[in-house]
């Protein structure tokens, strides 16, 4: 028996090492090899590649792990024996940054089990330029890979297809870049869409196709005609080489509708169209696919003023305009509604000259005047300055109410402003033209009080003639307040002291309704003697008296 025991060299089997195996059989899922040993070893199916090339007498290098297992066979690997020759081979000759092909074995955590004659790990982040969210479809694919780290002391390897696909992106983008040119048209596929448009992959650089490139429509969003994953044709618009930055066209591969516009639309035709949008100054009329026209609210009537477009259209209202400007380096049509009626205006000249007695309704007032309707549409207004000849009206309230009927006279036409200026005091004779006949310094007359100021008061005389009583003509004595004396509606008797046609004014004096001829002797008396002492001249009339006394308290 020890003969026979010597014959066999088992001292010089040892565990860890690579040795010389000869396949004895070869079962349906695993390879029985004899290594010189006691017994034989086997090795399951998966370690090979193809279990169907392997020859019954051919030898094979396999690995050592145990010199006997439970059942005393040698536990044998013929994976760890081409890994472990393998690996010195790649210690040899492979280095970060190479190019080696690999086959992918199993998803482990973090990533991928890649063999390349020895296991190496393929992170998740690596796998592509998008990480995979299935990493078990990458299980039995060979792929190229780039070595990014190895380990030696850990015999660890760190592989990349991903910096591998960005390189091979990087230089088509290159190749790409050098080979488009504007105005050429090109394939692509919608990748990404955006508020503001899409980007389109030209199978190695993305372009932007913004999204007034897309239709000469008017469109909302890109959604509305692309989809992600559809294949279009787009012209190239501009490339700015330098930051790898292409710009798209889809519209531009179609024809311009406004290439031959001021046919289609002469001005001062009628044109068709649908309202596509309202804003606060107009309405879009689009006329045809890509070409839009805008009424502005003032070409929407000729009478009434237009604050809102949605006051006469809505969006989606069929509507006829007559275009009344073509800009065609702008692509702006200019149309109007109102055209398409007569314009009333143009006969305002003949139906209200310059002259003529009119009659309407107040409609509307303002802090200058009021808007009188003459018909519909068509108003007249009347300045406060021409409400009154003998008051001073300070709003058209204090004369009017609205919806007053009034009588007036036309002053003014001016039909391309559309304004009609009216007058009411025009309907009388200006008395102060004959003021004389009315009144002279020195009468006595009675009024009401119409208004109390803090200087004094208003006094309502015949013929609607307003005089005015200074606070210091209400009494001989001092006056602090006119309205503790005075109060509106009050009737009272003064005396005219002061005639000014120029300010249109007559100043009264009640304190001296009472004089008798020899106090008003006396007062000019008076008076005379302090202007000569006091060198005061020019102030002949009774009203320059009463002013001098006026200061002297």
């Amino acid at each position: 028996m020890q003969e026979l025991f010597a014959q066999f060299p088992f001292d010089k089997l040892k565990e860890g090492t690579v040795v010389q195996g000869t396949i004895t059989e070869i079962r349906q899922n695993e390879a029985v090899l004899d290594i010189g040993g006691k017994a034989e070893g086997v090795i399951p199916e998966h370690e090979f590649s193809d279990l169907g090339e392997l020859q019954i007498g051919s030898e094979i290098e396999v690995f050592l792990e145990k010199l006997e297992d439970k059942e005393g066979r040698p536990l044998l690997s013929y994976e760890k024996a081409q890994q472990k020759k393998n690996w010195e081979n790649i210690l040899a000759h492979c280095t970060e940054g190479e190019i080696v092909s690999g086959r992918v074995k199993s998803k482990v955590k973090g990533g991928l089990l890649v063999s390349i004659g020895v296991d190496s790990f393929l992170p998740a982040s690596h796998i592509d330029i998008q990480p995979p969210r299935n990493l078990d479809q990458y299980v039995g694919q060979t792929h190229d890979f780039k070595v990014l780290k190895i380990h030696h002391e850990r015999k660890n390897i760190i592989l990349s297809r991903r910096e591998l696909i960005d390189e091979q992106r990087q230089q088509k983008r290159r190749d790409l870049l050098d080979k488009l040119q504007p105005g050429q048209i090109r394939k692509g596929v919608v990748k990404n869409i955006t508020d503001f448009g899409a980007f389109i992959d030209l199978d190695g650089i993305d372009g932007l196709l913004h999204i007034t490139d897309m239709s000469w429509n008017r469109i909302g969003h890109p959604s509305e005609i692309l989809r992600q994953g559809e294949k279009v044709d787009v012209m190239v618009i501009d490339i700015k080489r330098e930051k790898e930055r292409v710009s798209l066209g889809l519209k531009q591969t179609k024809s311009n509708p406004w290439d031959n516009i001021d046919h289609k639309f002469p001005i001062g035709a009628k044109a068709r169209g649908k309202v596509v949008n309202l804003v606060p100054y107009g309405a879009f009329i689009e006329l045809e696919p890509g070409v839009e026209g805008l009424v502005h609210t003032t070409e929407m009537s000729w009478t009434k003023r237009i604050a809102k477009p949605s006051e006469l259209l809505k969006v989606g209202d069929e509507v006829e305009a007559v275009v009344l400007g073509i800009q065609k380096g702008e692509q702006k049509i200019s149309l109007g509604l109102r055209q398409l009626e007569p314009n009333p205006w143009d006969m305002v000249c003949h139906n209200y000259p310059v002259g003529a007695r009119v009659r309407g309704k107040v409609r509307n007032m303002t802090t200058y005047g009021a808007f009188i309707e003459l018909e519909e549409g068509i108003d007249g207004m009347v300045h406060i300055s021409d409400m009154s000849w003998t008051r001073k009206v300070n709003y058209p309230s204090e004369v009017l109410n609205k919806s007053d009927e009034v009588d007036a006279i036309v002053l003014d036409v001016d039909p391309q402003q559309q304004r009609i200026s009216l007058g009411m005091k025009q309907l009388t004779a200006d008395p102060w033209t004959d003021i004389d006949a009315f009144f002279r310094i020195g009468d006595v007359v009675t009024g009401t009080v119409s208004k109390v100021a803090n200087f004094g008061a208003f006094v309502e005389l015949k013929d609607g003639i307003d005089g005015m009583v200074h606070i210091s003509q209400i009494k001989e004595e001092r006056v602090d307040k006119a309205k503790d004396v005075l109060k509106s509606g009050q009737q009272v008797t003064a005396r005219v002291i002061k005639i000014d046609c120029e300010q249109r004014r007559i100043g009264l004096s009640i304190k001296a309704a009472d004089y008798s001829v020899e106090q008003l002797a006396a007062e000019t008396a008076t008076y005379d003697q302090f202007s000569k002492s006091s060198g005061v001249a020019g102030l002949t009339n009774l009203g320059g008296i009463f002013d001098e006394a006026s200061k002297k308290e």
